[in-house]
């Protein structure tokens, strides 16, 4: 069995973004050389966050008006953690999306179903984070 690993770096210009990473994802798969295996993708902050779902601008929109309604930004008062921080939104935005996936790979391509993206959800974002992929497999 073969493994591979690889981090991608993204810096967000704004607080919240979702990246569409199927691109960058693939192209790991095929660096790899794997055929038939697993592909791990994890995000590797506790403020972000990889999901799969569609890539469509008014679910990106609807996302992001339902996590603000379950964990609003503001006011900052409202949480406990943010005696030190300002993010305490951003780590419960973090933990409703999800950590990781993991897609199938079958026949060296990623095995997905029909509109399936890997995404990357930031949450607290303008620094610079990281996404790990595991890619497992022969």
């Amino acid at each position: 069995m073969k493994s591979y690993r690889k981090e991608l770096w993204f810096e967000t210009r704004n607080r919240r973004e979702l990246i569409n990473i199927t691109q960058q994802v693939s192209a790991c798969l095929a660096e790899s050389g794997i055929q038939e295996g697993l592909c791990l993708v994890n995000a590797m902050h506790i403020t972000s966050s990889v999901f799969i779902n569609d890539d469509e601008s008014g679910l990106h929109h609807d996302f992001e008006v339902w996590l603000e309604k379950l964990a609003p930004e503001k006011p900052y008062s409202q949480y406990k953690h943010n005696s030190f921080e300002d993010n305490a939104d951003a780590h419960l935005k973090r933990t409703i999306m999800g950590r990781e996936v993991v897609v199938a790979v079958t026949n060296g391509k990623l095995d997905f179903g029909p509109w399936e993206q890997i995404f990357y959800g930031e949450f607290d974002g303008k620094r610079r984070k990281r996404v790990l992929v595991k890619i497992i497999g022969e």
